[in-house]
C-alpha cells in the first residue's frame, strides 16, 4: 500500500484495474486530484495525504500460458445480472446517442444474437469506443462477481478498512469502487469521515445493484453512512455506468452535482479535475 496510515485522503478504484496497483493508480490520482482542488482554490496536498485502496488484483485471472485477460465473447454473457446489466448500458448510451440502438434496448440483450448487437452497440458509443468486446464482458463479470461471491466482496471491503485511519477525512470513490466504500462505511459507525464523494456512481441502478445492497435500503431509501458527515455524488450525463445520476432519490443526505468530462465520460481522471470535486474534498479537508 503506497503512503502511512495517516493518509488524509483514502482513494478507492472503478472496474477495470485488475492489472494495475496502490503505487500505478496513485500516479495518476494525485496530480488529477491536485488539479480539482487548485480548481476550487484550495493548496495541492502531499503525496503522503492520500492512500489508494486496491482491490482489482482479487478480478485478476490467475496465471496461465494464455496473454492477457480471458477471451470472452458474446456467448459468454450469463444469463440474469450480466445480460441485464449489459441492456441497461445499451439503454442509457442508446438514449444519448440514438443511432446505437432500437428504443426498445433493455430487451435485447437476452438471445446471443442479441447480446452480440448490444456489444457492438456499446463498442461504437461514445463511452464505450474503443475498448474490445473481451474487456466489455470482463467488465460485466467484475460488477456480476462482487455481487454472487461473498469471498470477493469482503476482501475488498477489507482493503478498504485496511485504509482507514484515525487521521482519515475523505474517501473518494469511483464506479465499482462507490459500492465498495458505501458498503464498508455503513458497517463502521465508529469513524469519523468529513466528506464521502462518489464519482460516476452505479449504486441507484435499481434490482442490480441498490436493492442488492448491504446494509438492504429500507422503504426505497438507503441510509447515509453515521460516521459520514457530507456526501456528494458527482456525475456526468454521459456516463452509463451512473445509470442513475441523482443519487438524492435514492439515499438519504446526499447532494447531487452534474460534471462534463467530454468524450471520457466514466474516467476517473476529468472527474478528479473537475472544481466541483475539488470543493467537495476541499470541504472535507477544512
Amino acid at each position: 500500500m503506497l503512503g502511512t496510515l495517516m493518509a488524509r485522503i483514502v482513494a478507492v478504484h472503478g472496474i477495470g484495474q485488475q492489472r494495475m496497483g496502490a503505487h500505478t493508480l496513485h500516479k495518476d490520482w494525485h496530480p488529477a486530484l491536485n488539479d480539482g482542488l487548485d480548481r476550487a482554490g484550495h493548496a495541492p496536498i502531499d503525496g503522503a495525504d492520500l492512500v489508494c485502496a486496491f482491490y482489482g488484483d482479487i478480478f485478476r485471472p490467475a496465471g496461465s500460458m494464455a496473454i492477457g485477460d480471458p477471451p470472452y465473447d458474446a456467448t459468454d454473457v450469463e444469463d440474469g445480472f450480466e445480460q441485464t446489466l449489459l441492456a441497461e448500458w445499451l439503454a442509457d448510451a442508446a438514449a444519448a446517442e440514438a443511432p446505437l440502438a432500437p428504443r426498445d434496448a433493455r430487451a435485447m440483450a437476452s438471445t446471443p444474437r442479441a447480446i452480440q448487437a448490444a456489444l457492438d452497440g456499446l463498442s461504437r458509443s461514445r463511452f464505450f469506443a474503443g475498448i474490445a468486446e473481451r474487456l466489455l464482458v470482463f467488465d460485466l463479470k467484475q460488477v456480476s462477481l462482487y455481487f454472487t461471491d461473498m469471498d470477493s466482496r469482503l476482501s475488498a471491503r477489507s482493503r478498504l478498512e485496511k485504509s482507514i485511519s484515525p487521521d482519515t477525512r475523505v474517501v473518494v470513490a469511483h464506479s465499482l469502487g462507490s459500492v465498495v466504500a458505501y458498503e464498508t462505511l455503513c458497517r463502521h459507525p465508529e469513524w469519523q469521515i468529513d466528506a464521502f464523494v462518489t464519482l460516476g456512481s452505479p449504486l441507484g441502478i435499481r434490482n442490480l445493484i441498490f436493492d442488492r445492497l448491504q446494509p438492504a435500503p429500507l422503504s426505497g431509501l438507503g441510509p447515509k453512512p453515521e460516521c459520514v458527515r457530507t456526501w456528494t455524488n458527482i456525475s456526468d450525463a454521459g456516463d452509463i455506468v451512473a445509470l442513475v445520476k441523482q443519487l438524492g432519490g435514492c439515499f438519504d443526505g446526499v447532494a447531487d452535482l452534474g460534471v462534463s468530462n467530454g468524450a471520457t465520460a466514466h474516467d476517473v481522471r476529468p472527474y478528479l479535475t473537475a472544481r466541483e470535486t475539488g470543493a467537495a474534498i476541499a470541504a472535507g479537508l477544512a
